[in-house]
């Protein structure tokens, strides 16, 4: 088995032991971009001689002090600050950004002995659902380079499918850790709205922004939590709850575990090789003596419409900062400030930026605040109050993660309103804050994965973790990986 073929928990496991060394770890995964990258384009910076500078001091360290992470090559979303290393959110207006200063998850990266490899594509401020939206190229699926991989944290999820990474970092503020891992055949875990710190991350829509890992397994997804996982002192959403060790967990029995299924899960407009695989889940899941139950959400069927509302206002407010007066992009030196900040607004934001400021600055305006954002957050409740009356019977819901697989570049790029019903089964876990994961769950009769996805109790990831786990027990579409001709 060749190296890239192993799992983020074998390798770390070898490294810890000195059956591997980390430099060569970070050395076979870097050829492998510097082969690869050039067809996918999951890459915006890579950061090859720091990290074998790293992964040679790591070497130097005696076995006592090698982290759960030792070695480990991680690729982290471009929108994660890194000191030294340009984040530029996929935009023109940070083109030239360097931070000062790491983000927590970070440092717990560091702590825990990961190597961190590059900064991955996205879509431009995490807003997109294929990545099409960067200022900078467009990634491509792995398995389909006519395909989009999903966004806006496609980079991340095209990284480890291709196995240009074992472990990546995305973000997911209405699914964008989950649509993306569905789309390129991986697993990806939003976990519950402050259980890993967001300090360092540059904001969106700062109440559904979280930061969680893109992995090929289950196995690897926990390994990864358990050291991003705990509260922070920087910042203030942060839960004071203590973590647990989840990955000694995932080996727990599932037998007295409920799983809700609503009856609107594979409802018009699901694929139906979605819907095919769907079905095949919910068998899969019922063959390991887990009960299956029909649960309603009434108020999912206002959910895109809530979301796209809170956090257009949300990102109306939190992209107000790029003015060209502090950092970014600067144009127009020499004309009035008001004139400056227009004209780099104009030119640093791409259009769906510019949507979606637009779209949120209206619904936050005089007159409209009241019959828009106020009834959006009303909404929000009661799509809450739906998942809370659920749990009450359910330990988890499943559905699918994304009602199509991967479509081609270009298909929706004309079409914002058909983009952002990709989301249609992902922005709940946002609205309510709740844990969600994408597990691969089949493939499409064109060969395109499909994810299907688990969302749970607040703070309660075990569950989550343990029966995503049982699933990838029980099939194999987690081990399987497309085959790229290098260029």
């Amino acid at each position: 088995m060749t190296l890239w073929e192993q799992s983020a928990t074998e390798i770390t496991t070898k490294t810890r032991r000195g059956e591997l060394s980390a430099e060569e770890t970070t050395r076979a995964f870097a050829d492998r971009i510097e082969a690869l990258d050039p067809a996918v384009g999951a890459f915006l910076d890579r950061m090859t001689e720091p990290a074998l500078e790293r992964a040679r001091e790591l070497d130097a360290l005696p076995a006592a002090e090698r982290g759960a992470l030792h070695g480990l090559p991680v690729a982290l979303k471009d929108i994660i600050s890194v000191a030294g290393s340009r984040c530029t959110c996929g935009s023109r207006i940070l083109e030239d950004y360097v931070p000062v200063y790491n983000a927590t998850v970070v440092d717990r990266l560091n702590d825990a002995g990961a190597v961190i490899l590059g900064k991955t594509n996205m879509d431009e401020f995490a807003m997109g659902s294929s990545t099409e939206n960067s200022a900078f190229h467009t990634t491509k699926n792995p398995w389909n380079l006519n395909c989009v991989p999903g966004g806006s944290s496609g980079g991340s999820a095209a990284a480890v499918a291709a196995r240009l990474v074992p472990a990546a970092l995305g973000t997911d503020t209405g699914g964008s850790i989950r649509q993306p891992a569905s789309l390129c055949g991986v697993t990806g875990l939003k976990p519950t709205y402050g259980r890993v710190s967001r300090y360092g991350l540059v904001a969106f829509a700062s109440s559904l922004d979280q930061i969680g890992p893109l992995t090929t397994s289950v196995e690897d997804a926990a390994l990864l939590l358990e050291a991003l996982a705990g509260d922070d002192s920087h910042d203030a959403t942060c839960a004071t709850r203590p973590t647990a060790p989840y990955s000694q967990e995932l080996g727990g029995d599932v037998k007295p575990l409920r799983l809700g299924v609503p009856n609107a899960a594979t409802s018009e407009g699901v694929d139906p090789d979605v819907r095919a695989a769907f079905e095949a889940a919910v068998a899969t899941f019922a063959s390991l003596g887990i009960a299956i139950e029909e649960v309603t959400l009434p108020a999912t069927e206002h959910a895109v419409a809530c979301y796209y509302l809170l956090a257009t206002a949300e990102a109306s407010s939190n992209l107000a900062r790029y003015d060209g007066v502090r950092y970014g992009l600067r144009v127009s030196e020499d004309e009035p400030l008001r004139v400056m900040m227009g004209d780099t607004r104009a030119r640093g934001f791409g259009a769906e930026v510019k949507r979606r400021i637009l779209l949120g600055t209206f619904v936050l305006s005089s007159g409209y605040y009241d019959a828009y954002y106020q009834k959006a957050q009303r909404v929000r409740s009661l799509i809450g109050r739906d998942f809370e009356k659920a749990f009450e019977r359910v330990d988890a819901v499943l559905l699918p993660t994304s009602p199509t697989p991967a479509f081609r570049i270009g298909e929706k790029v004309d079409d914002p309103l058909s983009m952002y019903l990709t989301d249609i089964f992902t922005i709940t876990a946002n609205l309510t804050g709740a844990p969600a994961i994408s597990l691969p769950g089949g493939f499409a009769s064109d060969g395109l994965p499909i994810g299907i996805q688990l969302v749970g109790k607040h703070f309660d990831e075990s569950t989550l973790l343990r029966l995503g786990h049982a699933f990838q027990q029980a099939t194999d579409f987690h081990k399987k990986s497309p085959t790229i001709a290098e260029t």
